[in-house]
């Protein structure tokens, strides 16, 4: 919308209105000092098309982001994104579409959404999927919630090594609850969350346990031994996943014991973005699905036996009584979500495996190169396509000192883990050519 000014007119019933005689008595009550006595120092306004020059002219000063080599990962993660998603994506019913009231008339939105809860399903091993929710950090949260009211307990246990914002989000969501919030450390030797520590942190209050997978430092967890130990104290298992990627190598993690699968699904068809929209993913067992937040779309018939899709749950306050609602999520990610279809679809089952076997290689061709350098690996467990290292000097002046090589280097870990102060989290991915990655272990020696 243009800005449009008061008119002289307008100004008039305003001062009439608020009973003043003009502006400056209008403003009288400000102290003179605080007045702006003059004009501002600003240029005069430009036309339309000098003020495009004009912008031209700024932009072109900015470097691109192709110009550097990035090896950032830490929860939002560089992909090619196949054409055929914007194609797709860009048509105008699925564009300009919102959340239909009146969900039975809106079938493409409802096909869509159930095929991506029907992706969601296959990638994780789950029985159920929801349509979508904010972000991952928002779902784990989510499922802490949904835990506690599966349970009937108060207690929450955050493995350590999961996303540090999604564990600060947990907190915030739970602040004033009176939920117990404690955490498990990571081993400093494997980067992983161990069972037995697992066990030690579980009492007769707790609700869930909530790990990543591959957790914040790129390490595998054991989700089948802590499976064992949480379901002995009869409490659920939540798994949080910000690579969506390994999926496509992963055992599911319905068939590792996972009660509740959470996470990000920003690497299917949608970019980096500077942080966002993304979409969050929750899938889970049937005996829970009342317990879901957000909503779940059903394929049925229509009374002429042809295939159609009506909305089965809703579960937000804003479809039932407030106080029997099980989440205030609104809006799902409705075009994120359709994106990350897409993108599954193109791939395939085959495609995402050789997708992820592509991403795994790139990760220890890098390893290997950077081991080749005298940088040291830092934990000795498994990983996907993001991993640890020490670096001599610290992580910050490493950074500093790839940037002035137009490499970005990774995520210094000392922002979230003070006691590693020179370990830096790098992600490689089909991004990241060999070139890039030798250039990266030379500028490291």
């Amino acid at each position: 919308m243009p800005y449009i000014p008061h008119t002289a007119k307008d100004i008039a019933k305003i001062l009439k209105a608020v009973g003043a005689g003009s502006v400056e008595e209008l403003f009288s009550q400000l102290p003179a000092a605080s007045r702006l006595k003059g004009p501002l120092a600003i240029p005069d306004g430009l036309s339309e098309q000098e003020l495009l020059g004009h912008l031209k002219s700024l932009s072109s000063k900015n470097s691109t982001i192709e110009e550097y080599s990035s090896f950032l990962g830490a929860g939002a993660y560089n992909h090619y994104i196949p054409s055929i998603v914007d194609a797709v994506i860009s048509r105008s019913e699925f564009y300009t579409s919102y959340t239909p009231y009146q969900p039975e008339l809106s079938q493409g939105t409802l096909q869509a959404i159930f095929e991506y809860q029907t992706l969601v399903c296959q990638l994780t091993g789950m029985d159920v999927a929801n349509a979508s929710l904010y972000d991952g950090a928002t779902a784990v949260a989510e499922a802490c919630l949904m835990a506690k009211r599966i349970t009937g307990r108060e207690g929450i246990v955050l493995a350590n090594a999961l996303h540090p914002e999604y564990r600060e989000t947990v907190a915030t969501y739970l602040t004033g609850t009176g939920d117990h919030l404690s955490e498990v450390l990571y081993c400093a030797e494997t980067g992983t969350t161990l069972p037995e520590a697992i066990d030690a942190a579980c009492t007769d209050k707790t609700a869930c346990v909530v790990i990543q997978h591959p957790n914040f430092f790129g390490s595998l967890e054991d989700i089948e031994a802590i499976a064992e130990v949480v379901h002995r104290k009869k409490a659920l298992l939540v798994v949080a996943v910000t690579e969506a990627v390994s999926f496509g190598l992963l055992k599911a993690l319905g068939e590792s014991g996972c009660d509740i699968a959470v996470g990000e699904n920003q690497s299917f068809g949608n970019s980096l973005s500077y942080g966002g929209p993304y979409l969050g993913f929750m899938a889970t067992k049937t005996e829970f699905v009342r317990q879901m937040p957000g909503r779940l779309i059903g394929q049925t018939v229509d009374r002429e036996g042809r295939r159609a899709f009506c909305l089965t749950f809703a579960t937000r306050e804003q479809h039932i009584r407030r106080e029997r609602a099980t989440s205030n999520i609104c809006t799902n990610h409705g075009l994120c979500a359709l994106a990350a279809s897409v993108h599954m679809v193109s791939l395939g089952s085959g495609g995402l495996r050789k997708l992820a076997e592509l991403n795994l290689s790139k990760a220890e061709y890098l390893k290997k190169k950077l081991k080749e350098a005298g940088v040291e690996v830092a934990f000795t467990s498994p990983s996907f396509n993001e991993f640890t290292v020490k670096v001599k000097g610290g992580a910050e002046a490493a950074l500093k000192k790839l940037l002035d090589k137009k490499i970005i280097g990774g995520l210094a870990l000392n922002r979230h883990y003070p006691e590693l102060g020179e370990y830096l989290l790098i992600a490689a991915t089909e991004m990241n050519s060999k070139e890039e990655m030798d250039s990266l272990a030379a500028a490291l020696k």
